[in-house]
């Protein structure tokens, strides 16, 4: 399959450099700096809030001797606790329908699977190979509404050797407990999310040319772009295209979609990182300066769809986004 070339954007307008959102545009009010909700991390990644607002964060350490942990935020009183003290390397996070919480565990001492994680915190690994190889690392995921799980699994650290035939993102049936490729167009797939109506989804391709295993080649930086493809009847993508390519530049992490189909992304570029907002198109609409490099975001619940929480260096953050016009 061919990827067609859709509305492509390269570096500077990519990231929003050369192309200021107008009023109509604007996501957040002008001046809008992230507030701090906590920052005593290595590593944070994975935002995801379940119905009840609380919010959920991995907090990830580099030693492959320390397992890593789930945080939960409360934003009532703005404490922060572990909810699970031993994630095994968990990294993106995600509920689905019922409230039940999804991990995707990784490598670098992880046990490199899609996980369940259960009241107490205690993990129950669902899918932990393919073709009866273990998984590379599972990075980030996204439940379908129609219940399947499509989950993403590069490699960028860890001793572990990779012995998938290429790093994939995956379909996990959660009816027929089964998993296949759901594409492999992206060399090296990152973070996912899908449209609001589940028609099309979302796939940051982020390739920085090293699988992080201790004498493995390290290649030139490959493809830093936002792909997107339709979701077919039987979950099976289609019609893939680039909406946004950062040429160059590091690209995004994860990624969040909100209600109206808007884009948000935690872009990596060096020369200047935050959450960039976009429209389903690839449009640059609005961009937000984070303190440090940013992984992920997700929105909150009820009362508070409108708060933008964002992992980034080793902490929390929060911001507010505009009432659409």
């Amino acid at each position: 399959m061919r990827i067609s070339i859709g509305w492509v954007l390269i570096l500077g307008c990519a990231l929003g450099i050369s192309s200021k959102a107008s009023a109509t545009d604007r996501v957040f009010a002008e001046g809008t700096v992230p507030e701090e909700l906590w920052n005593q991390g290595e590593f944070t990644e994975g935002v995801a809030v379940r119905s009840d607002g609380f919010v959920f964060f991995s907090d990830i350490h580099l030693d492959p001797a320390k397992p890593g942990q789930i945080l939960l935020f409360d934003p009532a009183t703005k404490q922060t606790s572990a909810y699970c003290e031993r994630s095994s390397k968990s990294n993106g996070l995600a509920f689905d329908s019922g409230d039940r919480l999804i991990a995707c565990c990784g490598a670098n001492g992880g046990n490199r699977s899609l996980c369940e994680v259960l009241e107490g915190g205690q993990l129950k690994p669902l899918i932990s190979s393919f073709n009866g190889k273990p998984l590379n690392a599972p990075n980030d995921l996204v439940v379908h509404p129609n219940g399947s799980i499509y989950f993403s699994d590069p490699r960028y650290l860890g001793p572990e050797p990779v012995e998938q035939a290429g790093m994939f993102l995956f379909r996990y049936d959660t009816k027929s407990n089964t998993v296949s490729i759901a594409t492999e167009l992206a060399k090296k797939p990152n973070g996912v999310e899908t449209s609001p109506d589940g028609k099309t989804l979302y796939l940051a391709e982020t390739d920085n040319g090293s699988t992080g295993v201790p004498g493995d080649p390290v290649g030139p930086k490959g493809r830093m772009q936002l792909l997107a493809f339709d979701v077919n009847a039987d979950g099976r993508l289609s019609n893939a295209r680039v909406i946004v390519d950062f040429g160059s530049e590091d690209g995004i992490d994860g990624l969040t979609v909100d209600a109206s189909g808007r884009i948000f992304a935690a872009v990596r570029s060096a020369n200047k990182f935050g959450i960039g907002v976009y429209d389903a198109s690839g449009k640059p609409l609005d961009f937000l300066p984070t303190p440090s490099l940013p992984t992920n975001c997700g929105f909150g619940s009820g009362n508070d769809s409108r708060t933008l929480y964002i992992s980034a260096g080793g902490g929390l953050y929060r911001a507010s986004v505009m009432k659409q016009n």
